[in-house]
Order: structure tokens, then sequence, then C-alpha cells
């Protein structure tokens, strides 16, 4: 509610005049907003000896797939066609489940019918840049690159045992690690009307960086929409689907992952 109200009453108090004719690009802006992710996301944590069980988070783990957050992105330009942008959220969800099936986690097996704690926990940081190779008074297109670094972290702890016992000793495992997660592709911005513009950006990275083997697609479509000269309202839909095999000091294993959802929100620029 907080939000919903930040977001339809900072653009009424601040504006002071209608709105001219917006611009493909900005020199400056600063989007807030809401995120309805969805994650669909597996792992697998291999111990020291065995290999892993692949494990759906949301159906193994009982960790809820859509949830609403917070959202923060900057773009500025300070060169003509030179334009940098970076954003940040951060999700995370605990859950109590019971096991329906044996899991291996790293060095620990957790049976079925037992009760485990698990705890997912998400900062995501796109930094980008674009060449707007083409700009016209209407329109730009140009080639992008971008690097959104995953920091994630999962835990599991068994609560109960197979009989609904309370467990002594409490048996825990956890994995952390940093995702890097590039992508190469294009950016494109148009104004149709004088106070609306539509964009969208493409992106794919296959590579093996720091002992991560990744393939990475991402995507975003999106609409603005300024009755004021220097605030407006956006939306837009954006996917990352990433597929990672890793063997670091802090994670070996893999990971398949698709962050995807409806993001909302204020805006301002200039």
């Amino acid at each position: 509610m907080r939000l919903l109200a930040f977001v339809v009453l900072v653009p009424l108090l601040c504006a002071s005049r209608p709105a001219e004719a917006v611009e493909p690009l900005d020199t400056f802006s600063v989007r807030v907003g809401g995120y309805a992710t969805n994650f669909d996301t597996r792992v697998r944590a291999d111990g020291d000896t065995f290999d892993g069980t692949t494990v759906d988070l949301h159906r193994d783990l009982g960790l809820e797939k859509d949830k609403t957050i917070g959202f923060i992105a900057l773009t500025w330009r300070p060169f003509n066609r030179h334009e940098l942008g970076l954003s940040y959220y951060n999700d995370d969800a605990s859950a109590e489940h019971r096991l329906t099936r044996d899991i291996e986690f790293k060095d620990s097996l957790y049976t079925a019918s037992s009760t485990v704690r698990a705890h997912f926990d998400l900062d995501a940081y796109e930094l980008n840049y674009t060449y707007w190779a083409w700009a016209r008074e209407r329109w730009a297109l140009g080639p992008r690159v971008g690097l959104i670094w995953y920091q994630m972290a999962l835990s599991l702890e068994l609560d109960l045992s197979i009989d609904g016992n309370t467990v002594g000793d409490r048996r825990r495992e956890e994995v952390d690690t940093d995702l890097p997660a590039p992508a190469i592709g294009a950016g494109w911005r148009w104004t149709p009307g004088e106070d609306w513009r539509l964009s969208a950006d493409v992106g794919y990275f296959t590579a093996n960086i720091n002992d991560i083997d990744a393939d990475v697609t991402y995507a975003r479509a999106g609409a603005e929409w300024f009755p004021w000269e220097n605030w407006g309202f956006w939306a837009d839909y954006t996917t990352r689907r990433i597929k990672a095999d890793a063997d670091t000091n802090s994670f070996t294993g893999s990971l398949r992952f698709t962050d995807s959802g409806v993001r909302l929100g204020v805006s301002y620029r200039f």
C-alpha cells in the first residue's frame, strides 16, 4: 500500500507544468516501482563425494514462486550517443516444508517425509551500456552490453525427522555464490506520441566466467507515459533465463533460473 501511494502521489505533488514532447532518449532518468516476479529456480548442490539432487525450490521446498518486491533503476547519458544504466532489487523467501522425496544437498541426505526449513536470498545488480548508433527525432536504436550480477544464498535445515520428532542436532547445509550473467544485444526506443515512449531490449550470451559455464537470455519490452514534463509512469515485462554449471570454491553444481515478471512504477526524467 505504501508503494502504491508513492507511485500515485509523488508525480501529482511534484509536477508543475504539462508535458512537452518526449524524446526517445533522456539525459538522466530514475525509475522506482514494484516488480511482480516469478522465479522458477532449480538447483543442484554437489558434495565432496556425490552429486546432489536437482531441487525445484517451489515444488520440493515450498518456497514462494510469485512475489512483489521493490525495484529501482537509473540511466545517465553523459554523451550524445552513450548511455549507462544501473538497477537493483532484492528478494528473499523462507518456508517450512515436508519433503515428498529424498534430497541429497551438498553432503547431507534429507529423506522423504522429513520436514526441512529452507531460506533463499537474492540480490540482483544490473549494469548496462548502450551505444545509440542510430538516433533520430522519434526513435533510437543501438547495440547494448549488459551484466546482471546475482548474489544468491540457499540454506536447508532439517527440522523434523521422518517420524515427526524434533531433531536434536539439527543438520544444516548452505550454498552462497555470485553468478555473473552478461548479455550482448540491442536497445530500441520510439516515441509514437508526444507523451508516450515505447522501448525494448534483448540480449544473449554464452561463456565460461570464473569457473561458471552459463547461457544467458534476456528480453524486456515496456511503455512510458509522461502527463507532465519530468514525471510519468512506466510499465514493462522482463525475462531472464540462465543455465549455469559451476565448479567454484563456494558452489559446485548447477542452476536453472528464470526471473520474469511485470514491473511498474513512477519515473523522473530530464
